[in-house]
Protein backbone atom coordinates (compact mmCIF):
# COMPACT_ATOMS: atom_id res chain seq x y z
CA UNK A 1 0.00 0.00 0.00
CA UNK A 2 1.36 3.37 -0.87
CA UNK A 3 0.73 6.05 1.72
CA UNK A 4 0.48 9.00 -0.58
CA UNK A 5 0.15 12.13 1.51
CA UNK A 6 -1.99 15.13 0.58
CA UNK A 7 -2.49 14.24 -3.10
CA UNK A 8 -5.93 14.81 -4.55
CA UNK A 9 -5.68 12.71 -7.70
CA UNK A 10 -7.15 9.32 -8.52
CA UNK A 11 -6.47 6.36 -10.72
CA UNK A 12 -2.70 6.93 -10.62
CA UNK A 13 -2.71 10.38 -12.21
CA UNK A 14 0.39 12.32 -11.08
CA UNK A 15 -0.21 15.58 -9.28
CA UNK A 16 2.74 17.46 -10.77
CA UNK A 17 2.66 15.91 -14.22
CA UNK A 18 0.16 15.02 -16.90
CA UNK A 19 0.95 12.61 -19.70
CA UNK A 20 0.50 14.24 -23.08
CA UNK A 21 -0.33 11.33 -25.39
CA UNK A 22 0.36 13.39 -28.49
CA UNK A 23 3.70 14.81 -27.37
CA UNK A 24 4.54 11.49 -25.65
CA UNK A 25 5.89 13.24 -22.57
CA UNK A 26 4.99 14.24 -19.03
CA UNK A 27 4.13 17.89 -18.52
CA UNK A 28 3.88 19.87 -15.29
CA UNK A 29 0.23 20.87 -14.87
CA UNK A 30 -0.62 21.03 -11.18
CA UNK A 31 1.25 22.92 -8.46
CA UNK A 32 2.58 20.33 -6.04
CA UNK A 33 6.06 20.39 -4.49
CA UNK A 34 8.29 17.57 -5.65
CA UNK A 35 8.64 14.85 -3.09
CA UNK A 36 11.94 16.03 -1.70
CA UNK A 37 9.79 18.52 0.22
CA UNK A 38 7.27 15.96 1.48
CA UNK A 39 9.29 14.35 4.23
CA UNK A 40 10.22 17.65 5.89
CA UNK A 41 6.69 19.02 5.97
CA UNK A 42 5.22 15.61 6.80
CA UNK A 43 7.33 15.57 9.95
CA UNK A 44 6.22 19.10 10.84
CA UNK A 45 2.58 18.17 10.32
CA UNK A 46 2.62 14.92 12.26
CA UNK A 47 4.39 16.56 15.21
CA UNK A 48 1.65 19.18 15.35
CA UNK A 49 -1.71 18.78 17.14
CA UNK A 50 -3.42 18.84 13.73
CA UNK A 51 -2.09 15.38 12.88
CA UNK A 52 -4.53 13.67 15.20
CA UNK A 53 -7.63 15.04 13.52
CA UNK A 54 -8.94 15.67 10.05
CA UNK A 55 -9.62 19.14 8.71
CA UNK A 56 -12.75 17.61 7.16
CA UNK A 57 -15.32 17.04 9.90
CA UNK A 58 -17.68 15.15 7.60
CA UNK A 59 -14.98 12.56 6.85
CA UNK A 60 -14.29 11.81 10.49
CA UNK A 61 -17.98 11.68 11.31
CA UNK A 62 -18.08 8.75 8.91
CA UNK A 63 -14.75 7.10 9.64
CA UNK A 64 -14.63 7.62 13.40
CA UNK A 65 -18.28 6.79 14.07
CA UNK A 66 -18.49 4.01 16.63
CA UNK A 67 -22.20 3.46 16.14
CA UNK A 68 -22.56 2.26 12.56
CA UNK A 69 -21.02 1.75 9.16
CA UNK A 70 -22.48 3.42 6.04
CA UNK A 71 -26.15 2.88 5.33
CA UNK A 72 -26.46 -0.33 3.36
CA UNK A 73 -28.78 -1.68 0.73
CA UNK A 74 -28.12 -5.32 -0.07
CA UNK A 75 -29.82 -6.10 -3.36
CA UNK A 76 -30.73 -9.60 -4.61
CA UNK A 77 -27.70 -11.25 -6.22
CA UNK A 78 -29.22 -14.58 -7.29
CA UNK A 79 -27.85 -15.76 -10.63
CA UNK A 80 -25.50 -12.80 -11.07
CA UNK A 81 -22.33 -14.77 -10.31
CA UNK A 82 -23.01 -17.11 -13.22
CA UNK A 83 -24.04 -14.18 -15.43
CA UNK A 84 -20.73 -12.42 -14.65
CA UNK A 85 -18.54 -15.38 -15.61
CA UNK A 86 -16.22 -14.66 -18.53
CA UNK A 87 -16.18 -17.38 -21.15
CA UNK A 88 -13.24 -15.98 -23.12
CA UNK A 89 -11.41 -12.68 -23.60
CA UNK A 90 -10.28 -11.59 -27.06
CA UNK A 91 -6.54 -12.14 -27.37
CA UNK A 92 -6.30 -14.21 -24.18
CA UNK A 93 -4.63 -17.60 -24.66
CA UNK A 94 -7.12 -20.44 -24.85
CA UNK A 95 -7.49 -22.83 -21.95
CA UNK A 96 -6.44 -20.54 -19.09
CA UNK A 97 -6.47 -22.51 -15.86
CA UNK A 98 -8.52 -20.14 -13.72
CA UNK A 99 -12.09 -18.86 -13.65
CA UNK A 100 -12.68 -15.16 -14.19
CA UNK A 101 -15.68 -12.92 -13.70
CA UNK A 102 -16.51 -9.29 -14.41
CA UNK A 103 -19.48 -6.98 -14.11
CA UNK A 104 -21.14 -4.29 -12.05
CA UNK A 105 -22.24 -4.05 -8.44
CA UNK A 106 -24.75 -1.31 -7.62
CA UNK A 107 -23.70 0.74 -4.59
CA UNK A 108 -26.48 3.36 -4.74
CA UNK A 109 -29.65 2.36 -6.55
CA UNK A 110 -31.33 5.77 -6.20
CA UNK A 111 -28.39 7.56 -7.85
CA UNK A 112 -27.80 4.75 -10.32
CA UNK A 113 -24.19 4.41 -9.14
CA UNK A 114 -22.37 1.16 -9.89
CA UNK A 115 -18.76 -0.01 -9.59
CA UNK A 116 -17.09 -2.28 -12.12
CA UNK A 117 -14.96 -5.23 -11.03
CA UNK A 118 -12.83 -7.96 -12.57
CA UNK A 119 -12.34 -11.07 -10.44
CA UNK A 120 -9.80 -13.82 -11.04
CA UNK A 121 -9.88 -16.98 -8.96
CA UNK A 122 -6.61 -18.60 -7.97
CA UNK A 123 -5.55 -21.24 -10.53
CA UNK A 124 -4.77 -23.82 -7.83
CA UNK A 125 -7.11 -24.69 -4.95
CA UNK A 126 -9.14 -21.45 -4.98
CA UNK A 127 -11.37 -22.85 -2.23
CA UNK A 128 -8.42 -22.81 0.16
CA UNK A 129 -7.07 -19.37 -0.76
CA UNK A 130 -7.84 -16.00 0.83
CA UNK A 131 -9.71 -13.20 -0.94
CA UNK A 132 -7.98 -9.94 -1.91
CA UNK A 133 -9.56 -6.67 -2.99
CA UNK A 134 -7.11 -4.79 -5.19
CA UNK A 135 -7.97 -1.10 -5.49
CA UNK A 136 -6.22 0.60 -8.56
CA UNK A 137 -1.86 -17.22 -8.64
CA UNK A 138 -1.45 -16.54 -4.83
CA UNK A 139 -5.01 -15.55 -4.07
CA UNK A 140 -8.46 -14.89 -5.42
CA UNK A 141 -8.26 -11.23 -6.47
CA UNK A 142 -10.99 -8.66 -7.10
CA UNK A 143 -9.82 -5.69 -9.15
CA UNK A 144 -12.17 -2.78 -8.44
CA UNK A 145 -12.49 0.45 -10.43
CA UNK A 146 -13.38 3.04 -7.81
CA UNK A 147 -14.83 5.63 -7.35
CA UNK A 148 -17.61 5.98 -9.92
CA UNK A 149 -16.16 7.79 -12.91
CA UNK A 150 -12.98 5.72 -12.93
CA UNK A 151 -12.67 3.16 -15.71
CA UNK A 152 -16.01 1.49 -16.45
CA UNK A 153 -17.57 2.48 -13.10
CA UNK A 154 -20.29 5.07 -13.48
CA UNK A 155 -23.17 7.02 -11.96
CA UNK A 156 -26.41 8.08 -13.62
CA UNK A 157 -26.35 11.14 -11.36
CA UNK A 158 -23.83 13.57 -12.87
CA UNK A 159 -23.44 15.53 -9.63
CA UNK A 160 -21.82 12.44 -8.08
CA UNK A 161 -18.70 13.21 -10.13
CA UNK A 162 -18.51 16.70 -8.61
CA UNK A 163 -18.63 15.60 -4.97
CA UNK A 164 -16.22 12.69 -4.85
CA UNK A 165 -13.92 12.24 -1.88
CA UNK A 166 -12.31 9.86 0.56
CA UNK A 167 -15.47 9.37 2.63
CA UNK A 168 -17.79 8.54 -0.26
CA UNK A 169 -15.17 6.30 -1.88
CA UNK A 170 -14.68 4.31 1.31
CA UNK A 171 -18.46 4.04 1.84
CA UNK A 172 -19.08 2.88 -1.75
CA UNK A 173 -16.21 0.40 -1.44
CA UNK A 174 -17.84 -1.05 1.65
CA UNK A 175 -21.25 -1.29 -0.03
CA UNK A 176 -19.60 -2.97 -3.00
CA UNK A 177 -18.00 -5.61 -0.77
CA UNK A 178 -21.19 -6.45 1.10
CA UNK A 179 -23.15 -6.90 -2.13
CA UNK A 180 -20.30 -8.72 -3.92
CA UNK A 181 -20.11 -11.24 -1.08
CA UNK A 182 -23.83 -11.84 -1.48
CA UNK A 183 -23.15 -12.55 -5.15
CA UNK A 184 -20.23 -14.85 -4.28
CA UNK A 185 -21.34 -16.27 -0.90
CA UNK A 186 -18.66 -18.99 -0.93
CA UNK A 187 -16.14 -16.25 -0.08
CA UNK A 188 -17.89 -14.89 3.01
CA UNK A 189 -15.84 -17.01 5.39
CA UNK A 190 -12.46 -16.45 3.69
CA UNK A 191 -9.62 -14.46 5.14
CA UNK A 192 -9.79 -11.06 3.46
CA UNK A 193 -7.04 -8.60 2.54
CA UNK A 194 -7.13 -5.17 0.89
CA UNK A 195 -4.25 -4.14 -1.35
CA UNK A 196 -3.46 -1.49 -3.92
CA UNK A 197 -1.11 1.27 -5.01
CA UNK A 198 -0.97 5.02 -5.56
CA UNK A 199 -3.90 6.96 -3.99
CA UNK A 200 -5.25 3.63 -2.74
CA UNK A 201 -2.93 4.47 0.16
CA UNK A 202 -5.82 6.68 1.29
CA UNK A 203 -8.69 4.41 0.27
CA UNK A 204 -7.35 1.23 1.87
CA UNK A 205 -6.94 2.35 5.52
CA UNK A 206 -10.30 4.12 5.44
CA UNK A 207 -12.13 1.14 3.94
CA UNK A 208 -10.44 -1.14 6.48
CA UNK A 209 -11.60 1.16 9.28
CA UNK A 210 -15.21 0.95 8.07
CA UNK A 211 -15.02 -2.84 7.88
CA UNK A 212 -13.75 -3.10 11.45
CA UNK A 213 -16.48 -0.77 12.73
CA UNK A 214 -19.12 -2.78 10.90
CA UNK A 215 -17.72 -6.05 12.27
CA UNK A 216 -18.02 -4.67 15.79
CA UNK A 217 -21.59 -3.52 15.26
CA UNK A 218 -23.11 -6.17 12.99
CA UNK A 219 -22.46 -9.86 13.59
CA UNK A 220 -24.53 -10.80 10.53
CA UNK A 221 -22.14 -9.14 8.05
CA UNK A 222 -18.67 -9.83 9.41
CA UNK A 223 -15.82 -9.57 6.89
CA UNK A 224 -12.74 -11.50 7.99
CA UNK A 225 -10.28 -8.70 7.38
CA UNK A 226 -6.74 -9.87 8.16
CA UNK A 227 -4.46 -7.23 6.69
CA UNK A 228 -3.82 -4.38 4.30
CA UNK A 229 -1.02 -3.74 1.81
CA UNK A 230 -0.48 -0.32 0.26
CA UNK A 231 2.30 2.56 -0.90
CA UNK A 232 4.10 7.37 1.26
CA UNK A 233 12.03 13.16 -0.92
CA UNK A 234 13.16 11.90 -3.89
CA UNK A 235 13.78 14.05 -6.99
CA UNK A 236 16.59 15.99 -5.36
CA UNK A 237 18.28 12.92 -3.86
CA UNK A 238 18.39 11.28 -7.29
CA UNK A 239 20.06 14.28 -8.93
CA UNK A 240 16.99 15.15 -11.01
CA UNK A 241 16.80 18.78 -9.90
CA UNK A 242 19.37 21.35 -8.86
CA UNK A 243 20.28 22.31 -5.30
CA UNK A 244 18.98 25.82 -5.99
CA UNK A 245 15.53 24.57 -7.05
CA UNK A 246 15.38 22.13 -4.14
CA UNK A 247 16.13 24.94 -1.67
CA UNK A 248 13.56 27.19 -3.35
CA UNK A 249 10.88 24.52 -2.95
CA UNK A 250 11.80 24.13 0.71
CA UNK A 251 11.32 27.85 1.30
CA UNK A 252 8.36 28.63 -1.00
CA UNK A 253 6.06 25.60 -0.65
CA UNK A 254 4.25 24.68 2.54
CA UNK A 255 2.72 21.34 3.48
CA UNK A 256 -0.81 22.68 3.80
CA UNK A 257 -0.95 25.03 0.81
CA UNK A 258 0.86 24.53 -2.47
CA UNK A 259 -1.44 26.63 -4.61
CA UNK A 260 0.58 29.85 -4.43
CA UNK A 261 2.25 31.73 -7.26
CA UNK A 262 5.74 31.41 -5.75
CA UNK A 263 5.35 27.68 -5.09
CA UNK A 264 3.95 27.04 -8.57
CA UNK A 265 6.88 28.91 -10.11
CA UNK A 266 9.54 26.78 -8.41
CA UNK A 267 7.62 23.54 -8.99
CA UNK A 268 7.39 24.42 -12.69
CA UNK A 269 11.13 25.05 -12.63
CA UNK A 270 11.69 21.61 -11.12
CA UNK A 271 9.59 20.06 -13.89
CA UNK A 272 11.69 21.83 -16.49
CA UNK A 273 14.93 20.65 -14.90
CA UNK A 274 13.74 17.05 -14.70
CA UNK A 275 12.93 17.08 -18.41
CA UNK A 276 11.00 14.46 -20.36
CA UNK A 277 11.01 11.52 -17.98
CA UNK A 278 8.33 9.25 -16.57
CA UNK A 279 7.98 10.17 -12.88
CA UNK A 280 6.39 6.76 -12.24
CA UNK A 281 9.73 5.16 -13.19
CA UNK A 282 12.56 7.63 -13.63
CA UNK A 283 14.85 5.08 -15.33
CA UNK A 284 12.29 3.57 -17.74
CA UNK A 285 12.27 4.58 -21.42
CA UNK A 286 9.42 6.73 -22.73
CA UNK A 287 6.90 5.60 -25.29
CA UNK A 288 7.78 7.31 -28.57
CA UNK A 289 4.60 6.45 -30.38
CA UNK A 290 2.69 3.26 -31.07
CA UNK A 291 0.24 2.20 -33.73
CA UNK A 292 -2.03 -0.73 -34.36
CA UNK A 293 0.09 -1.56 -37.38
CA UNK A 294 3.13 -2.52 -35.32
CA UNK A 295 1.43 -3.67 -32.09
CA UNK A 296 -2.01 -5.24 -32.04
CA UNK A 297 -4.19 -4.16 -29.12
CA UNK A 298 -5.80 -7.61 -29.02
CA UNK A 299 -2.43 -9.33 -28.81
CA UNK A 300 -1.31 -7.88 -25.50
CA UNK A 301 -0.71 -11.38 -24.14
CA UNK A 302 2.30 -11.82 -26.43
CA UNK A 303 4.36 -9.32 -24.41
CA UNK A 304 6.61 -11.05 -21.91
CA UNK A 305 6.90 -9.32 -18.49
CA UNK A 306 10.67 -9.12 -18.77
CA UNK A 307 10.36 -7.26 -22.06
CA UNK A 308 8.89 -4.08 -20.61
CA UNK A 309 7.20 -2.07 -23.32
CA UNK A 310 6.88 1.64 -22.44
CA UNK A 311 3.84 1.89 -24.72
CA UNK A 312 1.80 -0.69 -22.79
CA UNK A 313 -0.58 2.04 -21.55
CA UNK A 314 -1.53 2.75 -25.16
CA UNK A 315 -2.30 -0.92 -25.84
CA UNK A 316 -4.43 -1.18 -22.70
CA UNK A 317 -6.42 1.91 -23.66
CA UNK A 318 -7.09 0.54 -27.13
CA UNK A 319 -7.86 -2.99 -25.93
CA UNK A 320 -10.43 -1.97 -23.32
CA UNK A 321 -12.23 0.27 -25.81
CA UNK A 322 -12.82 -2.58 -28.29
CA UNK A 323 -16.54 -3.39 -28.33
CA UNK A 324 -15.89 -7.14 -28.39
CA UNK A 325 -13.69 -6.88 -25.29
CA UNK A 326 -16.25 -4.80 -23.41
CA UNK A 327 -18.95 -7.34 -24.26
CA UNK A 328 -16.79 -10.20 -22.95
CA UNK A 329 -16.18 -8.25 -19.72
CA UNK A 330 -19.88 -7.38 -19.29
CA UNK A 331 -18.68 -3.76 -19.25
CA UNK A 332 -20.05 -0.45 -20.52
CA UNK A 333 -23.59 -1.80 -20.45
CA UNK A 334 -25.00 1.76 -20.26
CA UNK A 335 -23.02 3.05 -23.28
CA UNK A 336 -20.94 5.57 -21.36
CA UNK A 337 -20.45 8.91 -23.11
CA UNK A 338 -16.69 8.71 -22.64
CA UNK A 339 -14.12 6.01 -23.50
CA UNK A 340 -12.27 3.89 -20.94
CA UNK A 341 -9.16 5.81 -19.85
CA UNK A 342 -6.18 4.84 -17.76
CA UNK A 343 -6.54 8.14 -15.86
CA UNK A 344 -10.00 9.55 -15.29
CA UNK A 345 -10.67 13.26 -15.72
CA UNK A 346 -14.18 12.99 -14.27
CA UNK A 347 -13.04 12.77 -10.66
CA UNK A 348 -10.10 13.99 -8.60
CA UNK A 349 -8.33 17.32 -8.51
CA UNK A 350 -10.58 20.16 -7.38
CA UNK A 351 -13.63 17.84 -7.57
CA UNK A 352 -12.26 15.87 -4.60
CA UNK A 353 -14.12 17.28 -1.62
CA UNK A 354 -12.69 15.54 1.41
CA UNK A 355 -9.66 13.68 2.60
CA UNK A 356 -7.36 13.93 5.60
CA UNK A 357 -3.91 15.40 5.08
CA UNK A 358 -2.52 12.16 6.46
CA UNK A 359 -3.92 8.67 7.01
CA UNK A 360 -1.24 7.80 9.58
CA UNK A 361 -3.66 8.10 12.54
CA UNK A 362 -5.94 5.56 10.83
CA UNK A 363 -2.99 3.24 10.17
CA UNK A 364 -2.07 3.44 13.87
CA UNK A 365 -5.64 2.40 14.75
CA UNK A 366 -5.52 -0.53 12.32
CA UNK A 367 -2.20 -1.73 13.76
CA UNK A 368 -3.72 -1.47 17.23
CA UNK A 369 -6.65 -3.64 16.12
CA UNK A 370 -4.25 -6.45 15.23
CA UNK A 371 -4.33 -6.18 11.44
CA UNK A 372 -1.18 -6.96 9.48
CA UNK A 373 0.02 -3.90 7.59
CA UNK A 374 2.46 -3.91 4.66
CA UNK A 375 3.76 -0.69 3.13
CA UNK A 376 5.76 -1.06 -0.04
CA UNK A 377 7.54 1.15 -2.58
CA UNK A 378 9.26 0.70 -5.89
CA UNK A 379 12.73 2.21 -5.58
CA UNK A 380 12.48 3.96 -8.97
CA UNK A 381 9.18 5.73 -8.25
CA UNK A 382 9.38 9.50 -7.79
CA UNK A 383 5.63 9.97 -7.24
CA UNK A 384 5.32 7.94 -4.02
CA UNK A 385 8.99 7.48 -3.17
CA UNK A 386 10.82 5.29 -0.68
CA UNK A 387 12.19 8.29 1.21
CA UNK A 388 8.77 9.77 1.99
CA UNK A 389 7.40 6.39 3.04
CA UNK A 390 10.33 5.91 5.42
CA UNK A 391 9.82 9.39 6.88
CA UNK A 392 6.12 8.71 7.46
CA UNK A 393 6.81 5.36 9.13
CA UNK A 394 9.37 7.01 11.40
CA UNK A 395 6.59 9.30 12.63
CA UNK A 396 4.61 6.27 13.84
CA UNK A 397 7.42 5.56 16.33
CA UNK A 398 6.96 1.79 16.15
CA UNK A 399 9.58 -0.51 17.68
CA UNK A 400 11.71 -2.38 15.12
CA UNK A 401 11.45 -6.17 15.42
CA UNK A 402 13.70 -7.05 12.46
CA UNK A 403 16.24 -4.58 11.10
CA UNK A 404 16.76 -3.46 7.49
CA UNK A 405 17.95 -6.33 5.31
CA UNK A 406 17.91 -7.56 1.73
CA UNK A 407 15.37 -10.10 0.51
CA UNK A 408 15.99 -12.40 -2.44
CA UNK A 409 14.33 -14.06 -5.40
CA UNK A 410 16.20 -16.28 -7.86
CA UNK A 411 19.41 -15.60 -5.93
CA UNK A 412 19.17 -11.88 -6.64
CA UNK A 413 18.26 -9.03 -4.31
CA UNK A 414 14.56 -8.40 -4.81
CA UNK A 415 14.53 -5.39 -2.50
CA UNK A 416 14.88 -4.55 1.16
CA UNK A 417 12.63 -5.07 4.16
CA UNK A 418 12.38 -3.78 7.71
CA UNK A 419 9.78 -5.08 10.17
CA UNK A 420 8.16 -3.10 12.96
CA UNK A 421 5.63 -4.15 15.56
CA UNK A 422 2.47 -4.57 13.49
CA UNK A 423 3.92 -3.25 10.23
CA UNK A 424 6.41 -4.26 7.55
CA UNK A 425 8.01 -1.91 5.02
CA UNK A 426 9.34 -3.45 1.81
CA UNK A 427 11.10 -1.93 -1.18
CA UNK A 428 11.08 -3.61 -4.58
CA UNK A 429 14.31 -3.23 -6.52
CA UNK A 430 13.96 -1.93 -10.06
CA UNK A 431 10.25 -1.17 -9.71
CA UNK A 432 8.46 2.03 -10.52
CA UNK A 433 5.11 3.28 -9.24
CA UNK A 434 3.03 0.29 -10.45
CA UNK A 435 5.18 -2.35 -8.76
CA UNK A 436 3.51 -5.49 -10.23
CA UNK A 437 3.81 -4.01 -13.72
CA UNK A 438 7.51 -3.16 -13.52
CA UNK A 439 8.62 -6.16 -11.44
CA UNK A 440 5.88 -8.84 -11.56
CA UNK A 441 7.95 -11.73 -10.19
CA UNK A 442 9.36 -9.75 -7.27
CA UNK A 443 5.91 -8.32 -6.53
CA UNK A 444 4.49 -11.86 -6.50
CA UNK A 445 7.13 -13.06 -4.02
CA UNK A 446 6.52 -10.06 -1.75
CA UNK A 447 2.75 -10.35 -1.84
CA UNK A 448 2.75 -14.14 -1.34
CA UNK A 449 4.87 -13.76 1.80
CA UNK A 450 2.48 -11.12 3.13
CA UNK A 451 -0.62 -13.26 2.61
CA UNK A 452 1.03 -16.25 4.25
CA UNK A 453 2.07 -14.15 7.23
CA UNK A 454 5.74 -15.01 6.84
CA UNK A 455 8.81 -12.90 6.21
CA UNK A 456 10.75 -12.37 3.02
Amino acid sequence: MEVRENLRTTNQQPSTYEFDSRARQWTAVMPYPVSSNEAYHLQQFINSPESSKSTREDLWRLLASESRAPELHVSPQDGLMEANKINALPGQPQGVNFDQYAGYVTVDSSAGRALFYYFAEAPHEPNAKPLVLWLNGVANVIFLESPAGVGFSYSNTSSDYKRTGDASTAADGFRFLINWLERFPQYKSRDFFIAGESFAGHYIPQLASLILKNNAANNNMVIKLKGIAAMISYAWTHALISDETYNAIQSQCTFSDVDTADCKKVVDAAGQEMGKINPYDIYAPLCHGSSSSNKSASNVSSHQPEDLDPCTDDYINRYLNIAEVQKALHANVTNLRYPWRLCSSLVGGKKWHDGPDTVLPIIKELIGSGLRVLLYSGDQDSVVPVTSTKAAIDMLKLPITSSWQAWYTNEEVGGYVVTYKGLAFTTVRGAGHMVPFYQPERALVMFSAFLKGGGL
